[in-house]
């Protein structure tokens, strides 16, 4: 009889924990999903914003064609990437972007008529804003799959996240940033 009730409490046990290290796998992994759909709606927001900010560049610097081609051949590709799912693809992307904006905001600084101009000034903040926004969202969803990928791979998780197919995720990496800034020649 007391075997009976040892076995009977093990068992229990045994599920149980299966029970709550599953479902504290799907928790993680679902925070991942969640903290890259986030990136996602920092990115759409920023790629909504560039249109109006080559146009509003159009008005004042006509001949810089190349550099507002550049920032909308890049934004095209990171939204390709971004509908591609694959992360790493977008983190090219994304850094792509990231210079081509570099290289507007440094063309605008040779016009001091669009510095000034009150609508630049507005999607230039707006555009920082986002891309502080975005670099948030990719630290939170690097430090999710951080934590996920540490609870799938730790034992005795790494058991149950193997019966279950939980597959290590990738990380956003961003490129380094470089001290250079951008060049604007005339």
């Amino acid at each position: 009889m007391v075997v009976v009730i040892v076995i009977v409490v093990v068992v229990v046990l045994v599920g149980l924990f299966l029970m709550l290290s599953y479902n504290g796998l799907v928790r993680t992994r679902n925070r991942v999903d969640n903290a890259a759909a986030q990136i996602e709606v920092q990115q759409k927001r920023r790629y909504d914003l560039i249109p109006n900010l080559i146009e509003t560049v159009k008005g004042y610097a006509a001949h810089e064609r190349q550099t507002l081609e550049a920032v909308t051949n890049a934004r095209a590709n990171a939204i390709n990437a971004q509908q591609g799912g694959d992360m790493v693809q977008q983190a090219a992307a994304e850094n792509a972007l990231s210079g081509a904006l570099k290289s507007l905001f440094a063309v605008a600084e040779a016009y001091p008529d669009l510095k000034a101009n009150q609508n630049f000034l507005n999607l230039q903040e707006e555009l920082t804003s986002t891309e502080d926004r975005i670099a948030y969202a990719r630290q939170f969803f690097n430090d999710s799959v951080l934590n996920y990928n540490n609870a799938i791979q730790t034992f005795p998780r790494n058991v149950i996240a193997g019966m279950f197919n939980f597959e290590r995720r990738e990380f956003f990496e961003a490129a380094p940033e470089t001290d250079a800034p951008p060049q604007v020649r005339f």
